[in-house]
């Protein structure tokens, strides 16, 4: 029966029977490799960065926009932790252009149907998308009918072209963070000529 034991030196390779264990030398590296670029490379929020603006959607998924601690860069990443389906764009200073900004407000409550909407698109290979969230104050409902009741909503809208458009719907419960950021950092262009999506 072959024992395990270490050779005696700096290296403590493992031996087994006085002959280096080649195969959990091996098993042992790939792990090394396979958990540390899992750890990095699939993960929605990195340690130098910061949460924008996040949500889980109705299918448990979670959509992230988060920044860079010292703003060097805005990145959007949606997916599972252990599997990021879309990362965009490049960490790169420019990401930031890479981003269009618009919202509406309407103030005065239910009685003038009040509005707070946001929308923070980008397009990535043809393909548009725009991350909204949207605050209805409701209305008083016209004679003999109820009033519409306030509500909160995010989701993504998927442009593409010659196919129909995509919604995927979030959890308002899940929110955590605001896009209202974008109205006063002065870091994304507001354009004010995009038609507002919710």
């Amino acid at each position: 029966m072959m024992s395990r034991a270490y050779r005696d030196g700096v290296d403590n390779i493992p031996y087994m029977g006085g002959v280096p264990n080649v195969f959990l030398m091996q098993l042992l590296l790939w792990t090394l490799v396979f958990t540390t670029t899992g750890t990095f490379a699939q993960q929605l929020l990195l340690p130098n960065e910061t949460s924008i603006f996040s949500f889980k959607t109705v299918g448990g998924k979670t959509m992230m926009l988060a920044k860079d601690k010292s703003d060097k860069y805005l990145i959007y990443r949606f997916g599972i932790q252990d599997k990021i389906e879309l990362e965009f764009p490049l960490k790169t200073k420019d990401s930031w252009k890479q981003f269009r900004y618009n919202f509406y407000l309407r103030g005065g409550g239910k009685q003038n149907a009040g509005l707070d909407v946001d929308n923070l698109r980008f397009t990535n290979k043809k393909t548009t998308y725009v991350v909204y969230a949207a605050y209805s104050a409701g209305e008083p409902g016209a004679e003999g009918e109820p009033d519409t009741e306030e509500s909160y909503t995010v989701g993504i809208i998927i442009h593409q072209p010659g196919k129909e458009d995509v919604e995927i719907t979030g959890n308002p419960e899940t929110v955590v963070g605001s896009l209202k950021e974008f109205r006063t950092n002065g870091q994304v262009t507001i354009d004010w000529d995009a038609a507002l999506e919710f």
